[in-house]
This record gives C-alpha cells, sequence and structure tokens, in this order.
C-alpha cells in the first residue's frame, strides 16, 4: 500500500514539475485512484507519513529548505546549545536530516561548515554592509560599530558567544581558528571605515591595531559578561544602548586628536 502511495504522489509530482511535498494532497489522492478524504484517513489524518514513505523510497520530497541550510542552521543551534566540542558532522548531518557525505561535499568538511556558520552569525556581514555605505560622522560611525557587534552577540542562536568560550576554553581549538581566520576581513572593514578619519586628521596617530582594540574591545567584553550580571541580583545594569553610548563617548575621548 505504500508503494501505491509513493507511486501516485510522484507521478502527481512530475506531471506538475514540482516537489512531492508541493503538490495537493488532492492531486495526489487522484492520482491514486481516491478521494482526499480517504487518503488523508489512510494517512493518519496528515501527509507527514507519505512524504516520509517519498524520502524512504529514496527521493526528497522537498519542501524544506535546501541541505545546505538546514546543516547551517542545525550546526549554530549546536553551537550555541553545547558548544562547538560538540559540533560534529555527525550531530550535524543528524540535526539536519542529511547524509554525512553530503555534508563533506557541501562543506569540504568540518572547517569548511564553521566557517559558514559564523559567516552566517557573526558580524562581518554587517560590519562589511556598513563598511559600503558608512556614516560620514565619526561618533555616529562608532556607535553603529557597537550596534553591529552588539546585534552580533545578542543574535539567536548564540553562536558568536560559544564561540569566545571556546577560545578561551581552548588555545589552539576550533574557536580561536575562527576568530583568526575572521581578524584580516574584520581589519579590511574596519580600516575602510577608519581610515577617512585618519587620513582627515580626526583620530591620533597610533598603530591601527591599538585603534581597533579600543574600539572593539569594551563593547566585547560586555557583551561577553552580560549575561552573568544581569543575573546577579546585586547588579542593576544600564541598557546596552546606554553602555553603547558611553563606550562611544570614552573611545572618542581617547583617540580624538
Amino acid at each position: 500500500m505504500e508503494r501505491e502511495l509513493v507511486a501516485a504522489a510522484l507521478t502527481a509530482a512530475r506531471a506538475r514539475g514540482r516537489d512531492v511535498a508541493d503538490v495537493p494532497l488532492a492531486a495526489i489522492a487522484a492520482a491514486a485512484g481516491m478521494s482526499r478524504s480517504t487518503l488523508l484517513r489512510r494517512l493518519g489524518g496528515t501527509r507527514a507519513p507519505l512524504d516520509e514513505a517519498v524520502r524512504r523510497a529514496g527521493v526528497d520530497p522537498g519542501g524544506r529548505p535546501p541541505a545546505r541550510e538546514r546543516a547551517i542552521t542545525a550546526a549554530a543551534s549546536l553551537i550555541a546549545e553545547q558548544g562547538l566540542g560538540a559540533t560534529t558532522l555527525d550531530a550535524v548531518a543528524a540535526a539536519a536530516d542529511c547524509a554525512l557525505p553530503t555534508l563533506h561535499g557541501l562543506f569540504d568538511g568540518r572547517d569548511g561548515l564553521l566557517t559558514a556558520v559564523f559567516a552566517r552569525y557573526g558580524p562581518l556581514p554587517d560590519l562589511e554592509a556598513l563598511a559600503a555605505d558608512p556614516p560620514a560622522d565619526l561618533p555616529i560611525l562608532v556607535r553603529e560599530v557597537h550596534r553591529v557587534i552588539i546585534c552580533a552577540f545578542a543574535r539567536e542562536p548564540r553562536v558568536l558567544p560559544a564561540i569566545f568560550a571556546d577560545a578561551c576554553a581552548r588555545p589552539g581549538g576550533p574557536g580561536q581558528q575562527m576568530l583568526k581566520a575572521m581578524i584580516p576581513c574584520l581589519t579590511a572593514s574596519l580600516w575602510t571605515l577608519l581610515e577617512p578619519h585618519i587620513t582627515a586628521g580626526r583620530l591620533r596617530p597610533m598603530p591601527f591595531p591599538l585603534v581597533v582594540q579600543l574600539l572593539l574591545g569594551p563593547i566585547t567584553t560586555h557583551m561577553l559578561l552580560r549575561p552573568v550580571l544581569e543575573s546577579s541580583a546585586d547588579v542593576e545594569l544600564p541598557t546596552v544602548e546606554e553602555i553603547s553610548e558611553s563606550l562611544a563617548a570614552a573611545y572618542l575621548r581617547s583617540v580624538s586628536a
């Protein structure tokens, strides 16, 4: 009986040039020579058993994100919930419902998958977008950079805090490798943002790595520690926006020429 319904689903899908999951049950029922209500009764009231039967027959029923997107999402959730150490390709394959060889082919191994996760959930995409259209006013620019960092730390699932935790706990581990790989791109974006102000003499002469550390260090430290501080009954924190304003003002006082 399962073979009969799978064959009807595939026939209806081919006739419409669509994935099985996107074909109405009425069309599948017609291909199987029965009414929609009869088909639903056979399936137990939901089409999920049919999609699973098609999958067991070796055909992806579709109707869900591609394997690459599922893997990135699954890996991000595993990193946030269990840490980088537990985010193996086997665990990601199981969570994303895809084959292990598929992951190897899509990402060139675990390192490639972790790089794709960081590219999706880290600060670089927003920072590069800011560098493509930067505000001319330096105080506004500093606050916008802070906003990018704040959003990256707050983004769910919480990938960035987990990467920092792994980097601190395991020198030379995957977290540290991911952060090291990020530095050239991050530095390039920040140079694009700050170079006009350095050239114009608005920032005092100092090594550029120090300019970057003074800009990112305080807000990064605050976002890493904030969950712990918020859980303390003895501490009432200002809002993140207030903290950002204070740190931005301190940064400008320290680097302005």
